[in-house]
């Protein structure tokens, strides 16, 4: 049982890097009208191949066809194959959408489909705002979003950013609705200027942008006519366009997914009973990391991590006032996956501590339940509580979704931790939970029942699902180095 926990801190799976990996193909922007351009063509169909080191474990399809007079039909698809832990999982994607004048988007369906996850999502548009219904198998969440204009559905044709932008260096803001995530947000496309690429033997003369979002940058090439002909992630993600029975023909499910976005160490491992811990950290300055807080200290490069006590103490040298962190409305309230009010976790939360009214041992014995009573499963999906309490099951990310929506149910002030740890010889992404006890904020990881969590969790950001997106800009660029203490 201690080398299966010990293993899912490695299979902690990041929603993060399908959300990378989707969101380009399965996204609703919107765009200034003045930059809308009407599909000419009455049908339209291409396909893409998903490389990941060079290996193709999926592709994308995108069908275009005349719904009525003024219309369009929209249909996309995608097939993976990632390897989790020497383990294979398929994944499926479908959106069916109908667009009108100007590819405006009226309707559309999503699904999406992995081992121990699947979800799906219909919506419609009103304006400029989004109604829509997520069935996650063991919830259902109805939830609008307001956009800055009509929802527009961009394609793999995207000759409206050639005609908006003049000169390299020209940017463009695209707020977007992504039915994945079910999230709004806005990205920027910059315009890099033509490059010559190589693809397929030739050498091409194309467009180069790059698009930024939390922190996060893709690039992708257009051809002259303003079709994606490749676009590659930060996860190491690559789409091409390639004919049909190519892109089809999945070569493999690539390399082990975390083992390539691991971060490698440099130093020298402290004692497992240090109560600090001193790192230098190098990472992109764009990134919209929350370092400082907590037993957490950052300036200049160096974070210095103090270990809590538990029970806390309301005295004592280096303890914040009573009331430092207690009433933050995030950390109290409801959201979309930490369904905190809803009856059947409350009850849940009630259960488990009983007659005990003291916060710390509450957390004490939510932290056991959650940890002694959820099936340790690498799931590949949007984490949420409700869900997770009916199947039993998942990694790092259900597990610190449950607790949070169970500690929030006892109006315990609880937020949820992404950032890393660290297994073997490498740190892996990863989450866990803080909470706040008199005054003070408190880390603990029910993936592997630590009370406080050890000093190798090392924090980047803070938040539900919105917030935890931010931690992708890390990937690939994150440098760590282990100093001495008593530096």
């Amino acid at each position: 049982m201690i080398f299966r926990v010990v293993k899912l801190l490695v299979i902690c799976c990041w929603v993060v890097l399908l959300v990378v990996l989707v969101k380009k193909d399965f996204l609703v922007s919107t765009l200034d009208s003045a930059e809308q351009e009407v599909l000419t063509l009455a049908k339209y169909q291409q396909y893409y191949g998903v490389y990941l080191q060079e290996k193709r474990i999926g592709y994308v399809m995108e069908d275009i066809r005349p719904d009525g007079e003024d219309g369009l039909h929209i249909h996309q698809e995608a097939s993976l194959r990632l390897k989790v832990l020497n383990s294979v999982q398929p994944i499926t994607m479908n959106l069916s959408a109908k667009v009108g004048k100007g590819l405006q988007l009226r309707t559309f369906e999503f699904s999406f489909s992995s081992p121990f996850y699947s979800t799906t999502a219909n919506g419609r548009v009103e304006g400029n705002t989004v109604y829509f219904s997520l069935d996650t198998g063991g919830a259902i969440m109805e939830d609008t979003l307001t956009l800055q204009g009509p929802p527009v559905l961009p394609l793999n044709q995207r000759s409206y950013l050639l005609s908006g932008v003049k000169e390299k260096g020209d940017k463009l803001k695209v707020p977007f609705f992504d039915p994945f995530s079910l999230s709004a947000k806005t990205s920027v496309v910059t315009y890099k200027g033509r490059e010559k690429k190589l693809l397929h033997k030739r050498i091409y003369n194309i467009h180069l942008f790059t698009e930024s979002y939390a922190g996060m940058q893709t690039e992708f090439w257009l051809d002259d006519e303003g079709k994606v002909v490749r676009e590659r992630s930060p996860a190491g993600f690559v789409f091409q366009a390639e004919p049909k029975f190519k892109a089809m023909d999945i070569q493999d499910s690539g390399d082990e997914l975390l083992s390539a976005v691991a971060v490698q160490y440099t130093g020298k491992l402290f004692q497992e009973n240090s109560t600090k811990a001193v790192f230098q950290l190098q990472f992109p300055t764009e990134a919209e990391v929350e370092l400082n807080g907590g037993r957490q200290h950052f300036v200049d490069g160096k974070l210095t991590l103090n270990k809590e006590v538990f029970p806390p103490s309301s005295g004592g040298e280096n303890i914040a006032s009573e009331n430092s962190c207690a009433g933050d409305d995030a950390t109290l309230q409801a959201s979309r996956y930490v369904q905190s009010d809803d009856p059947a976790l409350q009850a849940k939360a009630q259960e488990i501590v009983g007659e005990e009214t003291d916060p710390a041992r509450q957390v004490a014995l939510l932290t056991d339940w959650v940890y002694n009573n959820l099936e340790k499963r690498p799931v590949i999906g949007l984490p949420d509580a409700l869900t997770t309490l009916k199947s039993g099951k998942g990694d790092c990310n259900e597990h610190a979704a449950l607790f949070a929506a169970l500690a929030r149910s006892l109006n315990i002030p609880t937020t949820i931790a992404a950032g890393v740890t660290l297994q073997n010889d490498s740190f892996y992404y990863h989450a866990w939970n803080e909470v706040c006890l008199v005054g003070q904020w408190l880390s603990l990881d029910t993936t592997v029942n630590q009370i406080p969590a050890d000093l190798y969790h090392i924090r980047f950001t803070r938040g539900d699902l919105e917030g935890q997106l931010a931690i992708g800009a890390l990937i690939g660029k994150l440098q760590i180095e282990i100093l001495p203490a008593q530096e």
